[in-house]
């Protein structure tokens, strides 16, 4: 295990890409984080933000929310960029574009970022495995994060990758998972859905692949106190035809049968794509439920929101950004959107020992 601080890290344009998994860092050390730096007392409580889909060349008056907000960390889910293409240099040029935005240089200044990648910064609009330059867009991804040479995100397939921040009254890990590298085609809709797909039947088909399904299931046996597992993709809601692991109901009870193998407690999901925010609560048939709570645009919003019977309260078509706040003193964990007049539109409060 990798253990770095995170103001070592803050130099670059991209604040948190510090080292292989695991990489366990003090968020509240670090520089714009709710705990302040130089030495500032340790707060009682940590504070993630998120969220995704991301114009390279529209305002992101959003970010300059998310840094007003001083959390401990942002956390970047996909669509980072709408690159939609199979030429490297367009690709390049459209990351070069992103980061020269104002709002995203400020955002990197206040405070640590990780990343992972949807479809729209993979190249393809719904693209899988099958994509032919998902190396060479791999790269370009890894540079303009920053991602250090040692990483084992340049070693091996997919960008996956986990952080363990240690506080005084607790460990979280994040889990960043790729749900592009290794995914096989889904299935068209031929009438028995709605919108683009419907939920396959073939249970060969892979959301993550072996090799990251294999990973996974170690990192969900480090120790942690909470686990924010991040899916570009939404995880926890009612099928709606667009992608989403329902498309996969396998896979999905997979993804929950790794969890529970695990016991692996205080675990939520964080999920991005669909360009609207709201929060899911999915109840499996054992265990306690999963939360998956979707931020999403940053700049991107969609004209019709789907039904949702696993949704809590109401969603959020505005842009938006998300937030996870972790409350040490009596262990209550905040899910929140926030809205781009900076109400905060979701508030769910989930008590001590719900997750368990």
């Amino acid at each position: 295990m990798v253990r770095v601080h995170v103001l070592a890290c803050v130099a670059g344009v991209a604040a948190l890409a510090c080292g292989n998994d695991e990489t366990t860092v003090n968020a509240s050390a670090t520089a714009g984080g709710a705990g302040g730096a130089g030495g500032a007392p340790v707060t009682a409580s940590t504070r993630f933000a998120f969220g995704s889909c991301m114009r390279q060349d529209l305002p992101k008056p959003v970010l300059d929310l998310a840094v007003a907000s001083a959390p401990d960390l942002f956390i970047f889910l996909g669509d980072n960029i709408y690159g939609d293409t199979d030429d490297m240099a367009v690709l390049q040029a459209k990351y070069d574009q992103q980061a020269a935005s104002p709002e995203f240089q400020r955002l990197h200044d206040a405070m640590p970022i990780i990343a992972t990648w949807d479809d729209h910064d993979y190249g393809r609009n719904d693209a899988g495995s099958e994509y032919p330059f998902k190396a060479e867009s791999k790269e370009i991804f890894l540079d303009f994060w920053e991602e250090p040479a040692s990483s084992e995100r340049r070693t091996r397939d997919g960008v996956y990758t986990s952080y363990l921040f240690e506080e005084e009254g607790g460990t979280v890990q994040v889990i960043l998972l790729d749900t592009r590298w290794f995914r096989d085609p889904l299935d068209a809709n031929t009438g028995a859905g709605k919108n683009d797909y419907q939920p396959t039947s073939d249970t060969t088909r892979t959301m993550l692949g072996d090799e990251q399904w294999t990973w996974l299931e170690a990192e969900l046996g480090v120790a942690a106190d909470v686990r924010i597992i991040g899916t570009s993709i939404q995880f926890g809601h009612e099928y709606n035809g667009w992608e989403s692991w329902t498309n996969m109901p396998h896979e999905r009870q997979h993804l929950v049968d790794v969890v529970r193998a695990a016991g692996a407690e205080g675990t939520i999901f964080v999920s991005g794509d669909v360009h609207w925010g709201e929060l899911s609560r999915y109840e499996p048939d054992a265990g306690y439920p999963l939360y998956d709570l979707t931020s999403s645009g940053i700049t991107e919003t969609w004209p019709t929101i789907e039904p949702n019977e696993n949704r809590v309260g109401m969603p959020v078509p505005e842009n938006n950004y998300g937030f996870v706040e972790i409350h040490w003193s009596d262990g209550t964990i905040v899910l929140g959107i926030v809205d781009a007049n900076g109400t905060e539109r979701i508030r769910h409060e989930i008590p001590a020992g719900e997750l368990r």
